[in-house]
């Protein structure tokens, strides 16, 4: 259930990293932000974590949209390697704001079904990690209708695959490449509120979550967003299976020891060289 979280995170990663061309060192520090966003729509407006979706979308989107146009658009003509320390910058600096305004206890979305859970075939099911895999899978499908089945989606891959044919062939490719990193974004805008629920966070759990990111990006594939997925959901599983067998402390390491010994094994990652370069 919490792969499922992961994956909608690094496939908004993967579609970054495809229309830019640089790896979004910002993606988890924007599912932060959302995170604390949500909290503060529950605990001062009283809306639900799930529903403040529909608000966090738009605005992480419009967000996303203006962070290409404004800063990346132009390193991308002189040095798309600038854009990496730009979006690590940033981070920086949108933990700053989000340090001085919340401060940096630890905070969780508690709403009232937090600690309601399912018994099925002798397992716990919490009900709020079993609705964030459903959002995901939800937001998910709409990434994949949009990708496969509109005009927006060809512009999309097309820019992903070769930015070069695709301004030959009419396609904007800064405008293409402004909407795909918005929809990068607001696919942390959605992740960021249930992960919220999820995980205790501060402003400072944005490097662990930068950590599993890459590593996602690694076995899968930094623009495949099958692969992001798939690796994503096996890495949740590990996780979550360390955790319960041996000890909370080591789920985290066991991204690190997956990506090192798959790495050692298969050096193009888990999904190989034929999904390399796709959207």
């Amino acid at each position: 259930l919490i792969g499922g979280v992961y994956a909608l995170l690094a496939s908004g990663q993967a579609m970054i990293f495809g229309v830019a061309r640089t790896v979004n060192f910002a993606q988890a520090i924007f599912a932060i932000l959302s995170a604390y966003l949500s909290y503060t729509l529950f605990g001062d407006l009283g809306i639900d974590p799930f529903l403040s979706v529909l608000i966090l979308i738009p605005v992480m989107f419009v967000l996303g949209y203006a962070i290409y146009a404004v800063l990346l658009r132009p390193l991308n003509k002189s040095s798309a390697e600038l854009g990496l320390l730009v979006l690590y910058a940033l981070a920086i600096g949108i933990q700053g704001v989000l340090d001085f305004s919340y401060q940096t206890n630890i905070r969780v979305i508690a709403p009232a079904y937090a600690n309601y859970s399912w018994t099925v075939a002798g397992y716990q099911i919490p009900e709020v990690r079993f609705f964030a895999f459903l959002l995901a899978v939800v937001v998910l499908g709409a990434l994949h209708l949009i990708r496969q089945y509109t005009k927006l989606g060809r512009a999309l891959r097309a820019t992903s695959q070769n930015p070069v044919a695709a301004r030959l062939l009419g396609v904007d490719v800064d405008r293409i490449s402004a909407v795909g990193m918005g929809l990068g974004v607001a696919s942390a805008a959605a992740a960021g509120a249930a992960f919220g629920m999820v995980i205790p966070f501060n402003g400072n759990s944005q490097y662990d979550l930068l950590s599993k990111l890459l590593s996602i990006g690694v076995l899968g594939g930094m623009a495949s967003m099958p692969g992001t997925i798939v690796a994503a959901v096996i890495l949740g599983v590990i996780e979550s299976v360390v955790a319960a067998t041996i000890s909370p402390d080591w789920s985290a390491f066991s991204f690190l020891v997956v990506l090192f010994a798959v790495l050692t094994v298969r050096p193009q990652g888990l999904f190989g060289r034929q999904l390399r370069g796709e959207l």
